[in-house]
């Protein structure tokens, strides 16, 4: 087979394998997070396994213990989140309105030094109020709508129930999928796919494995350290941080926001808590920038942020969650496949130009 039709082979692969999880993703969710369970768990699987002599009972000691720690986490926090998310709603047209009223001295500074138009500054804060409260009770409907649609609901139950069995069957059988996947590799080229495969597994390990350390503690500290210095919230907050934190910039860009405008809000004339909030957020961006990010990530995904991040949106857009859970190890096995190329690119005639008439013998087969 000549290399026209080898990359026309797997561009036709890749083309109707996009296309497939382009129709199914609305039923690939339970799939795809139980196959990420089963591969962000199988160096565990492995090391249980040469314990206990046994791939099964390597996969229901990990699988009770992971359950055990969910169920514990899910009975820790899920009371406090949802007593904290319940007064959020109330007290959110509260809070906007006062942090307003903290930042309309400095508005209008601005309005008298850059002119700025401030028309109808007096009645803001009792219109905002109001609008916060149509974008609450809009918000609630649109969740409660989703929630009740029949779609969303077998699809909740389906990640609920479904994915524990999925990510169980794919560790067990993790090695047996691994050989049958190598078998069919083309045999002039398994040494190379081998490769390449090997060298994306490290970038997408090496990310999604470190990113989630990452977050989970990020949001530990944030949650914990918020909530003893005594910010509203500072639980839901730090959790809000630590689940997006997988963004590059955006969680932090985010983080702070939530954080300082939160404190800002609630704190003043006492502006040391002020302060102490800003500690906490500087403190943490100070560890995940030269701590947890350098030694847990490091530069394993070979990618960009701007490329990241466009990856991240590019999936979410065009696949939904499914398209979010997936656009990190895409984008990682892209990169590999695409330095792949370059070096073949690098080591060929085309950029050397040593072969005379190679764009010649091209029309000439």
């Amino acid at each position: 087979m000549t290399a026209s039709r080898q990359i026309r082979f797997w561009l036709i692969g890749a083309v109707v394998a996009g296309l497939f999880v382009w129709l199914l993703r609305d039923m690939l969710l339970p799939f795809v997070a139980g196959l990420a369970i089963a591969y962000f768990l199988n160096p565990l699987t492995d090391r249980i396994e040469k314990l206990v002599r046994s791939r099964t009972l390597a996969t229901i000691v990990l699988v009770i213990i992971a359950t055990l720690v969910g169920v514990g986490l899910l009975l820790a926090i899920v009371p406090l989140v949802s007593d904290q998310l319940a007064t959020l709603a109330r007290k959110l047209p509260e809070y906007t309105t006062r942090l307003y009223a903290r930042l309309l001295p400095l508005l209008q500074t601005l309005q008298e030094r850059f002119g700025i138009d401030a028309a109808g500054a007096k009645d803001f804060e009792s219109v905002l109020s109001a609008r916060a409260g149509d974008a609450l009770r809009f918000v609630g409907a649109v969740l409660g709508s989703v929630v009740t649609s029949g779609f969303a609901l077998v699809n909740l139950l389906a990640l609920l129930f479904l994915t524990p069995v999925i990510a169980f069957y794919l560790m067990r059988d993790w090695p047996k999928l691994v050989a049958t996947v190598d078998g069919y590799l083309p045999r002039a080229h398994a040494d190379t796919i081998r490769g390449l495969m090997r060298d994306a597994n490290t970038a997408v390990a090496g990310y999604v494995r470190g990113q989630a350390t990452v977050c989970l503690v990020l949001a530990f500290y944030y949650g914990t350290a918020l909530a003893l210095v005594g910010l509203d919230f500072g639980l839901i907050i730090g959790i809000i941080i630590g689940l997006i934190s997988f963004i590059p910039y955006v969680g932090s860009f985010t983080g702070g926001v939530l954080a300082i405008g939160m404190a800002l809000a609630q704190f003043p004339p006492d502006w040391l808590s002020v302060g102490k909030v800003v500690a906490v957020f500087a403190v943490g961006q100070f560890l995940e920038g030269n701590v947890l990010a350098p030694k847990l990530v490091g530069d394993s995904i070979g990618i960009h942020p701007v490329w990241l991040m466009f990856a991240l949106l590019a999936g979410g857009t065009l696949f939904g969650f499914v398209g979010l859970l997936l656009s990190v190890p895409v984008a990682a096995v892209a990169g590999v496949l695409v330095r792949f190329a370059l070096r073949e690119y690098r080591d060929s005639a085309y950029y050397r130009g040593t072969a005379e008439r190679v764009l010649l013998d091209t029309d000439h087969p």
